[in-house]
């Protein structure tokens, strides 16, 4: 169940399921509206996208109340989170799903967003997507490539080329703007080679990880995995919350791996991650491609969670494409 494209003049509404909207500085959040309005967009809030909480989250409830206010409001066409955080998962047996699959519209977020975009597409067969939150457009440098994919992801529908970035960051910008570093990015790396076709699931492995043995996990049957990782994940941890993704039932139904880059923090290299690959017989028989451009770096593309795509893993042309999104 694919949403329907945005179109100039659609009502994005913002919620915070995670992290609190109360805590990015309002220079970042002006810029964020003012450029998704150039967009074409009109952005609105959720009652309680901005509360202030002295806790990890807002109650349970309220942002319970915001993601239903918001599938069930005619005039909102897309939700786009706030940010990221830990505990969105707390949410998953109190929303209501008959709901979400009745109105069906574009939901939008990575990180900690990844428990309720695979569960929704679990529970109610509607698409989702991986791509940046609300907050990622008070970024001022380095927003290009971002801005274009989220762009032709959400309003365009003939099949979609995912091109890796020119250059990639790992700083805060979020705390500096302007004290920023780029780095070339040498492209995709293939570890093993193939061509697949499936449906695509995954986002942030960590948080993915957390649905195994619940109600809301996917089946992993016919799938390509798009897996990334952020800075509290080093290599043992990426290694093992692989593993327990790798011991799923299904998980021999895998058709294909892309991998996001990782952050300078978690010390995870190329020569690090091959060794983690290898060291899984189960892999060896499915295209894997690493150093995509999504993730907790900058800038990403954005993906559909519950679409068509296909990836070839030849190492002189590695490509990503999307074709039902």
């Amino acid at each position: 169940m694919i949403p329907e494209k945005l179109k100039k003049g659609d009502e994005i509404r913002v919620i915070s399921p995670s992290k609190s909207l109360a805590i990015v500085a309002p220079d970042q959040q002006n810029l964020a509206v003012e450029r998704l309005n150039r967009a074409g967009f009109k952005v609105t809030f959720s009652t309680y996208a901005a509360e202030s909480s002295h806790s990890i989250s807002n109650p349970i409830h309220h942002r319970v109340t915001d993601i239903h206010e918001a599938f069930s409001d005619r005039n909102v066409k897309a939700i786009l989170t706030t940010l990221g955080g830990y505990n969105s998962n707390q949410l998953l047996n109190h929303l209501d799903y008959d709901l979400i699959q009745e109105n069906p519209k574009i939901f939008c977020g990575y990180s900690d967003i990844t428990a309720l975009s695979n569960t929704i597409y679990k529970k109610t067969g509607l698409v989702t997507y991986s791509g940046p939150h609300f907050s990622t457009f008070g970024m001022e440098k380095g927003i290009d490539y971002t801005l274009d994919h989220f762009m032709k992801v959400f309003t365009e529908t003939e099949q979609l080329h995912i091109r890796p970035a020119l250059d990639w960051s790992d700083d805060r910008w979020y705390l500096d703007q302007q004290e920023r570093q780029f780095y070339s990015n040498p492209g995709y790396e293939v570890l093993y080679e193939g061509m697949a076709e499936g449906i695509s699931l995954g986002g942030n492995l960590c948080t993915l990880n957390l649905l195994q043995g619940t109600p809301f996990m996917p089946s992993l049957e016919g799938k390509i995995l798009f897996l990334e990782d952020d800075l509290l994940s080093d290599p043992p941890t990426f290694d093992r919350n692989l593993q327990s993704l790798v011991h799923q039932p299904e998980f021999s139904g895998v058709r294909g791996i892309v991998i996001g880059r990782f952050q300078k923090e978690s010390n995870m290299d190329d020569d690090t991650l091959v060794q983690i690959l290898k060291s899984k017989k189960e892999l060896e028989q499915v295209p894997i491609i690493y150093n995509a451009s999504f993730g907790h770096t900058t800038p990403i593309f954005t993906f559909p969670i519950g679409g068509k795509v296909r990836i070839k893993a030849h190492p002189q042309n590695p490509t990503i494409d999307l074709l039902e999104y």
